[in-house]
């Protein structure tokens, strides 16, 4: 397992210290399909097959969600998605009728397994990501361990916090954890009906702790009485806990690299270890001694599974192939072999294996042989190549070259790239195609389909400057976009370019501030009606609300607060995909929920002051200022002399057109206004640049008059080059410009020749 870093992220310790993150997921699909590989498998057996589903097969994604399949001869169906974690699911387990599952985001939780996704519980005791867990089936123990070199075990029914812990501080010795109910634990709240609630109080169980992992935890197995424990990790080796007590048994050594993956036997005296020098070693705890290596794989043994009778193990892993041995005669059979590196499997009763692969697919495939004999080979003791495995030189051949059953994935984003107008994003998938997204209404707008992304990228380019308010990553497979206060806020466009209905040509509205608007719509209709039914309501009332620099009216009406204003089609967010959010409030830690599911309940406990600051009240600050400073002076060698302007200031979204009709109604018109029969203009205009004031549909009617009488041009240069009237002051700056100093713009006006 690796650390993977989103674009433009800071570390989770670096965020602590700033404003909390808001961040929404846009798709262009349903929930039907994973958006990211699946990472874990969980299969559940109707013993007596009451109804005509036989198999419930449970997945956990890189998506951050887990998924229920029923699994009929005729089809298999997506019954429940589980969205509550806000990053990769790392493992998932089934115990009665609770799913438990842990992830990246260093939380473990337990779930209605049979319900519609209702989250029960959510342990935080862990300091970094959860890499994999182990249950006692006869009893309510469940193990944890991750890569904080932490190891935990939980009871189901009295756990409020961990039973015992095994820590990171390399002296073997027991201590009493002190119960004040800070820093995680226990969340009994985390519901589907409530996910945001986070409270976390002290508890009356006081845990263990029991120090002797020094490194990663990336594996631990416990047996079905809950009386041996093994984990295994970055130190090569496997340890060996009496999970009652938290004492450690014994340190066994034999692999060479890290170990991946554990499976121990219904008695706790036989385990399996699968590691990263290709290896399969299988222990007696009894002996505390490896009495078999088992080499049947060319690389890194990343996924183990016995059947029921512990006499046959199911391996994959780095080198793509899957390999089913038998632990007495070291009889080896290729499984299946495709391109991808093997991640989970889960045994189907005798007959079939599901397998779990980066590829994005969950694939059925059958363990018995067919009529066409397939080959085999010994499993030999030290590491191998494929070509030592070939029988009589011919390729090893699989039992099956086809899967029986496929669980299609969503390809999941591979490459993005945001565009300059920091509205749209670029992407490309692991299918190869090229789509257009537009974040400000969480949709997809183009499909290109499988072309060139370097290509579709240049041809998409527009030399448009406009401040980073966002950050972006397809960590979780689909755009995750990240909202930072104050940075989200610094971006500004004129509304008539957001096609606003009825804005003004001045009227300057907020990128982040609207994306936010048109985000929590629905949450910002739920709470106006609960506050209209509310009688001690007391909304501001305000016809009119501040944007940008210009008072609007929102309607013809009067309006109760922000939230009546209505949201324009350009942040107009998408109803048939509607994204999901992941954020935390004031209290407990991060919560991820789909926005139409928000009631409108939720406070400032729940979501980030920043965020109810802009929705309810319209307040927000900049980080940097939306202020453009630049001189205006002649063109050298112009035929008209005028005064040299001083130091002039503006919105950085200016369009140069606003310089043009500047110099045309301040310098040009106020001349010819005293003088219309000399031949030089000259002007002693104001440093005062007030653009809002200069409307073209409004213009003076002598503006006009003396344009079309006059037939004047006028050019705004910039290092000698023209500028284009549609161009921004921002643009000009990076593109054209390219100093830190302030901008030095130049008009040169000349008559047309009659």
């Amino acid at each position: 397992m690796h650390r993977v870093g989103s674009t433009g992220n800071g570390s989770t310790s670096a965020r602590a210290k700033r404003e909390r993150r808001l961040t929404y997921i846009i798709r262009d699909t349903d929930d039907s399909n994973h958006y990211s590989t699946v990472n874990c498998l969980s299969l559940y057996s109707d013993p007596a097959h009451v109804t005509e589903v036989k198999d419930v097969l449970f997945t956990g994604s890189r998506d951050g969600t887990l998924k229920r399949w029923e699994l009929t001869d005729a089809a298999t169906t997506c019954c429940a998605t589980f969205e509550s974690h806000t990053d990769w699911v790392n493992d998932a387990l089934l115990i009665g009728d609770v799913l438990v599952s842990c992830s990246s985001d260093s939380t473990i939780k337990t779930w209605k397994a049979f319900s519609d996704g209702v989250c029960t519980k959510t342990f935080r005791q862990h300091s970094d990501y959860v890499l994999s867990l182990a249950i006692a089936k006869k009893t309510n123990a469940i193990a944890s361990g991750g890569l904080g070199g932490e190891v935990f075990v939980w009871d189901l029914e009295a756990a409020n916090v961990p039973m015992v812990k095994f820590s990171d501080n390399g002296v073997d010795s027991v201590e009493p954890v002190n119960n004040t109910g800070h820093g995680g634990g226990f969340d009994n709240n985390s519901t589907c009906s409530d996910p945001t609630s986070n409270a976390e109080e002290p508890q009356g169980f006081m845990p263990i702790t029991v120090k002797g992992h020094k490194e990663s935890v990336y594996a631990v197995a416990m047996n079905d009485v809950g009386t041996v424990l093994v984990s295994g990790g970055t130190e090569k080796a496997l340890r060996v806990w009496d999970p009652r007590t938290g004492t450690k048994s014994m340190k066994l050594r034999g692999h060479s690299d890290n170990i991946r993956a554990l499976a121990l036997d219904e008695s706790g005296r036989k385990c399996l270890s699968g590691s990263s020098d290709s290896i399969i070693r299988l222990w007696d705890l009894g002996q505390q001694r490896c009495v078999h290596s088992y080499a049947v794989h060319t690389d890194s043994v990343w996924a183990l599974a016995a059947n029921s009778s512990f006499t046959c193990v199911y391996s994959g892993g780095r080198d793509a192939s899957v390999c089913a041995t038998n632990l007495n005669s070291r009889e080896s059979s290729l499984v299946c072999s495709g391109k991808h590196p093997v991640l989970s499997l889960a045994p189907n009763g005798d007959n079939w294996l599901w397998v779990a692969s980066s590829e994005c697919a969950v694939q059925k495939w059958s363990i018995k042989s067919k009529a066409q004999k397939s080959s085999s080979f010994l499993a030999g003791s030290v590491p191998c190549t494929r070509a030592t495995m070939c029988t009589e030189g011919s390729p090893l051949i699989p039992i099956s070259t086809e899967p029986a059953c496929v669980i299609p994935v969503n390809p999941q984003i591979v490459r993005h790239t945001v565009l300059n107008d920091r509205r749209h994003i670029l992407t490309k998938d692991m299918a190869g195609v090229v789509k257009l997204w537009e974040i400000t209404k969480g949709e997809m707008k183009v499909n290109y389909g499988d072309i060139s992304f370097e290509d579709k990228e240049k041809e998409l380019f527009e030399m448009v400057s406009v401040p980073a308010w966002f950050t972006a990553d397809s960590r979780l497979g689909c755009l995750s976009i990240h909202l930072d206060s104050p940075q989200c806020f610094a971006a500004e466009m004129y509304a008539a370019d957001a096609q606003v209905p009825g804005a003004s040509e001045e009227l300057k509205i907020n990128l982040g501030h609207e994306t936010l608007r048109g985000l929590f719509s629905h949450w910002l209709a739920c709470r106006e009606k609960k506050t209209e039914s509310s009688p001690d309501g007391n909304e501001d009332t305000q016809n009119n609300c501040n944007i940008g620099e210009e008072k609007v009216m929102a309607s013809n009406s009067p309006v109760k607060g922000r939230s009546s204003l209505p949201v324009c089609s350009a942040f107009d967010f998408s109803s048939a995909y509607p994204p999901s959010i992941i954020t935390e409030g004031s209290e407990g830690g991060t919560w991820r929920r789909k926005i139409i599911d928000l009631s409108g309940t939720e406070d400032e406990k729940e979501l980030p002051a920043w965020c109810l600051d802009a929705l309810l009240h319209g307040k927000f600050s900049t980080k940097e200022s939306t202020k453009c400073s630049f001189h205006l002076h002649p063109y050298e060698g112009t035929t008209v002399q005028v005064q040299t302007q001083g130091k002039l200031t503006a919105p950085r979204v200016l369009r140069i057109h606003k310089v043009i009709t500047y110099v045309h109604e301040r310098i040009v018109l106020d001349k010819l206004l005293v003088d219309s029969n000399t031949d030089s203009l000259g002007t002693s205009a104001s440093n005062n640049f007030q653009p809002e004031t200069l409307n073209v549909k409004d213009s003076r009617p002598s503006t006009r008059y003396w344009h079309e009488k006059t037939g004047f041009n006028i050019d705004i240069l910039c290092n000698n080059q023209v500028l284009r009237p549609d161009m921004t002051l921002a643009t000009v700056r990076q593109y054209i410009w390219k100093k830190s100093d302030d901008l030095q713009l130049h008009f040169r006006i000349t008559l047309e020749e009659k």
